[in-house]
């Protein structure tokens, strides 16, 4: 479990059709969360219309200019999001499985989202990033209509590299788990209950509860 429990851990949820089992995921990890005393920044994305279109203005990747730039961001919901991360134990992370790749709208996020000045400070081309979040407890939660062997088969696990070992550097290097629920199209109601459970078990295990 980790640990500052009064810092609100962020919940993002990227599924375009209301009623989704994506839907049902994130109001279990809303609940538990709840129930474990953190606070929580709740976003559906779609419903809430996040633009998630980078701007060329936007697009630099270092030097002050870039920080002094973004911090003068106009859209008031990109610097909600910016703000609640800043502030944020943990972060839970709820899409399905598109190409290999999140939702565009979540992809949209992270560009957005995670800039200069906000998530990291890049002093200069091809250095180090020196991350400014701290997030202690990162948790992903991916819905696939593949199987685990046709997937690691042919197309490895480009979803875990993207959330482990690309992003996670740049969110403080929290503790990462991540649940793979396979394959959904076809999963009757008991299964899909029994999935639910194990989610909750996840964020109880991460940001505490009994």
């Amino acid at each position: 479990m980790i640990d500052d429990e009064s810092r609100p851990v962020v919940v993002l949820l990227a599924h375009p059709r209301p009623g989704s089992f994506n839907h049902a995921l994130a109001e279990r990890v809303r609940d538990a969360l709840t129930r474990a005393g953190r606070p929580v920044r709740f976003h559906d994305l779609y419903a809430e219309g996040f633009d998630p279109v980078l701007t060329a203005e936007e697009a630099y990747t270092s030097g002050t200019r870039a920080e002094e730039f973004l911090a003068a961001e106009p859209d008031p919901l990109v610097r909600r999001h910016r703000e609640e991360l800043g502030e944020a134990g943990g972060l839970v992370a709820i899409h399905p499985n598109w190409w290999g790749k999140p939702p565009a709208i979540l992809s949209g996020w992270l560009d957005r989202i995670l800039v200069p000045g906000v998530a990291y400070r890049l002093d200069d081309a091809g250095g180090a990033p020196e991350s400014l979040l701290s997030l202690r407890g990162l948790l992903v939660v991916n819905t696939s209509d593949t199987t685990e062997e046709r997937e690691r088969t042919l197309f490895g696990d480009p979803l875990d590299a993207i959330w482990r070992r690309c992003l996670a550097p740049y969110l403080g290097e929290p503790a990462v788990r991540r649940l793979v629920l396979r394959v959904v199209a076809d999963t009757d109601e008991e299964r899909r209950a029994g999935w639910l459970d194990d989610v909750e078990a996840e964020v109880r295990r991460l940001f505490g509860g009994h």
